[in-house]
């Protein structure tokens, strides 16, 4: 990344979890932290959940400012180790930065309710009864799929093709790809659909038939809509995230990693 982060300018937010607030001591006890209001760049202490929540934070206030997770969860994923605090400076200084344009998605409900959401891993449709979901799937103004009958329809950037994406056997997409996955979750019908990987520049739009008789709720991340009746997505290339990575430990690493795990 260019230039160098001013550690008198940075925020800190840990989760509520036993270790993330040990470790936030700790970093207290070496840095005089700012307000978030104030700081030119976070550190982020918890895992993958704890830093897509701290993400759409920045997006729902629109102040957005690089983040630097050290991982206190499980997986973190989008983390890096917790390891030599006295060095954070060094670590921040030595980061390579990496830009995420999450999904800017509008879900319009049976009733006519309209909302709007952003999502930085992806997008999923799910049933909300035991009856299979059928969904009409449209890409740039054209009905590709006229009906897939199934367990719901998910979108994925690259950075959450490693994640719900991933479990429903959609492909992992190199985080500079500029693609979308479009993955079925148990599909039915067409049986032999094992979805598709799309241009980032492509609006994908989801309807779902028979709304009363099957219902579907979707998610963006961790915001969830039911009884949906159509949903419309493309990227938000105006609201891009800066994640910063240890070099060695970057997403686009893990990404390729993750493909050879066994």
């Amino acid at each position: 990344m260019s230039g160098q982060i001013d550690v008198k300018r940075l925020a800190l937010l840990a989760s509520r979890t036993e270790r993330a607030m040990e470790a936030a001591a700790e970093l207290r006890g070496l840095y005089d932290f700012v307000s978030f209001d104030r700081a030119e760049a976070v550190v982020v202490l918890g895992g993958d959940g704890f830093m897509l929540h701290t993400l759409h934070r920045m997006l729902d206030r629109n102040r957005v400012i690089p983040a630097y997770g050290m991982n206190c969860g499980t997986v973190g994923f989008l983390m890096n180790r917790y390891r030599s605090p006295a060095k954070l400076a060094e670590r921040l200084n030595k980061a390579r930065a990496f830009g995420i344009a999450p999904l800017r998605m509008e879900a319009i409900q049976q009733d006519g309710s309209r909302h709007v959401a952003c999502a930085i891993n992806e997008v999923s449709l799910l049933r909300e009864t035991r009856q299979t979901a059928k969904i009409e799937i449209e890409l740039d103004g054209k009905t590709r799929l006229k009906e897939l009958v199934c367990d719901g329809v998910l979108l994925a950037t690259p950075a959450g093709s490693t994640a719900y994406n991933l479990s429903a056997n959609g492909p992992i997409l190199p985080l500079d790809s500029q693609l979308l996955a479009l993955t079925p979750i148990s599909p039915f019908r067409p049986r032999r659909w094992s979805g598709a990987v799309l241009p980032e520049r492509s609006k994908v739009t989801f309807r779902v038939n028979e709304p009363a008789k099957r219902p579907v709720s979707v998610v963006a991340d961790q915001k969830e809509f039911r009884d949906v009746a159509e949903v419309k997505l493309e990227i938000a290339r105006e609201s891009a995230l800066t994640l910063l990575f240890d070099p060695g430990h970057a997403l686009d690493e893990r990404i390729v990693a993750e493909q050879f795990a066994v």
